[in-house]
């Protein structure tokens, strides 16, 4: 219940101070110059405890949004090792923007106004910042408001959430036709890097990231049941990939060279990091007359094969380890006669 109390100060102004007590929550006051201010502030701050909202809120006055970011970055960005590099930076753009504002004050308004700025800005490359990355910016000071509103108790609600993401071009499908893919694989074959010919057979066999291939390790590989197992993967689950036909010959070959001093499939001169094959690459593609194309275009190939060889959608996910069919939606077009036969043959069925 909440109780005002009329008080005269030294100066002869009458002052108004509520006091509001429920039961199982701490005392709240404030002092007023008008009664029905004061009655207003008893009301709202009544309901306000009653419906788990004031202790958020006043918690909100309490922290900037340094405070939020400075502890996600210590306390949950470790929990992420992956994404503590990108996110860092990205969360130290709004600590420059924002950072000196309070929670409570944080309104969708000033996070759009920030995301306007970044959209009409460029990157350190002197390149225009498209809308992927301005998502991104946004997803990550929204998941730390997430934090701080689900763990901390720090805000009643998330304000990036009722901010527009700025609309994202298709994805890219830059796949090779067959006689790009010809003139790559003889020239990778004939590339100084002994290693360039065997690492783009296996991303066009497997649609695995350059990444995942290069950190191969013989342990990770079953050529007797034509299987490897990734255990680092972009989503951090661990994925089963088919390794069979040209692949799994070119991995036997490998095997029966292999260095003693290494783990790795792949390995550099340091027998515990894998090799570099961006200039390899880009000198064969050279040698190929390619253009427009980079190595993660060998998961679209694959991808994009795979399709117009009847794959349905959710076998193109598994193959390159999505969980969401939204990432393969993009190879939708080069399925066509598939899903043509598919409808045929229902109609077949049912209409003779």
């Amino acid at each position: 219940m909440a109780t005002i109390q009329e008080r005269t100060s030294p100066d002869g102004k009458t002052k108004y101070r509520v006091l509001v007590r429920l039961k199982g929550y701490p005392p709240q006051s404030a002092t007023f110059d008008r009664k029905t201010d004061a009655k207003r502030w008893a009301q709202d701050t009544e309901s306000a405890i009653r419906e788990g909202r004031h202790f958020k809120t006043a918690e909100a006055k309490k922290h900037t949004l340094t405070e939020m970011i400075d502890r996600y970055i210590e306390y949950v960005l470790p929990l992420k090792p992956k994404a503590i590099k990108p996110q860092t930076q990205q969360l130290n753009y709004w600590k420059a923007e924002l950072g000196h504002r309070l929670l409570a004050d944080i309104s969708p308004a000033l996070i759009a106004e920030c995301r306007d700025k970044l959209l009409a800005g460029k990157t350190y490359r002197k390149k225009k910042r498209t809308p992927a990355t301005v998502n991104r910016y946004l997803a990550a000071l929204s998941h730390t408001f997430t934090i701080a509103v689900n763990e901390w108790g720090w805000l009643e609600g998330n304000p990036v959430s009722k901010v527009k993401r700025p609309t994202e071009p298709r994805g890219r499908v830059r796949f090779l036709d067959d006689d790009e893919r010809s003139k790559l694989l003889a020239a990778c074959r004939s590339n100084k890097d002994k290693h360039l010919y065997a690492i783009v057979i296996l991303a066009i066999s497997t649609g695995m990231r350059q990444g995942e291939i290069l950190n191969l390790t013989w342990k990770d590989i079953d050529l007797g049941r034509s299987r490897l197992i990734l255990h680092e993967t972009k989503n951090n689950e661990r994925r089963s990939v088919p390794v069979v036909g040209l692949a799994h010959e070119v991995l036997c070959e490998l095997s029966k060279v292999r260095r003693i001093d290494s783990q790795l499939v792949f390995p550099s001169s340091q027998p515990e990091t894998p090799i570099k094959i961006h200039k390899s690459f880009n000198m064969a593609l050279t040698e190929a007359g390619i253009e427009d194309f980079r190595f993660h275009d060998l998961r679209h190939t694959a991808a994009s094969y795979l399709a117009m060889n009847g794959a349905t959608l959710a076998e193109i996910a598994e193959v390159l380890g999505h969980k969401t069919l939204q990432m393969v939606k993009r190879y939708a077009h080069l399925s066509e006669s598939h899903t043509s036969s598919v409808v045929e043959k229902m109609n077949n069925k049912i209409f003779g």
